[in-house]
């Protein structure tokens, strides 16, 4: 009676560390995100004036159906940026914009992206920023 007892615990237990295992979104994988930002300078006109890499320009990753940002990274010298060690999931990538015409001064871009394999390295292009 003792050991059926004993096995039947085990059996939850193991049933129980196996359940709360499941992966979900964020940092622990081997998939990566990456794009490239590139920002434009306009005259009082609006007009394009010039285009350029932004560099050291702040973007923001959510994980899953998140609210707030997990985690954040600058661009490098040529405007490009990467998330490493991800997991399979959903994410949002977001970056600020210059925005003269907004109440907060900023404007942001989203972008929404998925990874579906391990190993992945997703490229979501380029977001091209006011600056």
């Amino acid at each position: 009676m003792y050991r059926l007892l004993f096995v039947f615990a085990f059996f939850l237990f193991s049933t129980f560390l196996i359940s709360s295992c499941k992966k979900v979104e964020g940092e622990g994988g081997s998939s990566s995100i990456s794009g490239k930002i590139i920002a434009n300078k306009k005259n009082s006109a609006g007009v394009t004036i010039a285009t350029y890499p932004a560099t050291d320009h702040d973007v923001f990753i959510i994980y899953g159906a998140g609210a707030v940002h997990d985690d954040k990274t600058e661009t490098s010298y040529d405007g490009s940026f990467t998330f490493r060690y991800l997991e399979k999931g959903d994410y949002t990538i977001y970056t600020y914009e210059d925005c003269n015409t907004c109440a907060s001064g900023d404007n942001v871009k989203i972008i929404a992206t998925s990874i579906s394999k391990a190993k992945e390295e997703v490229n979501i292009g380029t977001i091209e920023v006011n600056d």
